[in-house]
């Protein structure tokens, strides 16, 4: 059974995933922050992580960037709610800057549980390649 590690401050986000996930057969640990998600981390093995870009006491991308150098053969998923109030003004594009700093794929919430599944098949599946071509070469 894969495990998945998500990372989010908003309670009800996580529950959200954690019952679409524990549907699907995954075995999911919660932890309610980034602090708490690294605590997680060191203790457990994880398949996939799903973390919030934006959480209390860590500096934006920091979260990502802090998961990623932790566990980087571990794909990580990463996924914000962020909106500006003025839609004119131009907006940074904090989901291609998360892609950069380690994360394989970025969901804008609100997503649709079929999204959060392509994501996580795709992920997972590209780990298995990555890891099946280490060990044939």
């Amino acid at each position: 059974m894969r495990h998945i590690l998500v990372v989010d401050d908003d309670a009800m986000v996580c529950m959200a995933i954690e019952i679409y996930l524990q549907r699907h057969n995954f075995r999911v640990t919660i932890a309610d922050g980034g602090e708490a998600g690294l605590r997680a981390l060191e203790n457990e093995q994880f398949d996939l992580m799903i973390i919030d870009i934006f959480m209390p006491h860590m500096r934006g991308f920091e979260s990502i960037r802090i998961f990623h150098e932790r566990a980087p053969t571990v794909p990580l998923i990463a996924m914000s709610g962020y909106a500006f109030a003025n839609l004119n003004s131009p907006a940074p594009d904090f989901l291609r800057m998360a892609l950069e700093l380690g994360a394989s794929r970025c969901l804008r919430k609100p997503f649709t549980p079929a999204a959060l599944q392509v994501a996580i098949n795709e992920c997972l599946s590209e780990h298995r390649d990555a890891v099946s071509s280490v060990r044939l070469g």
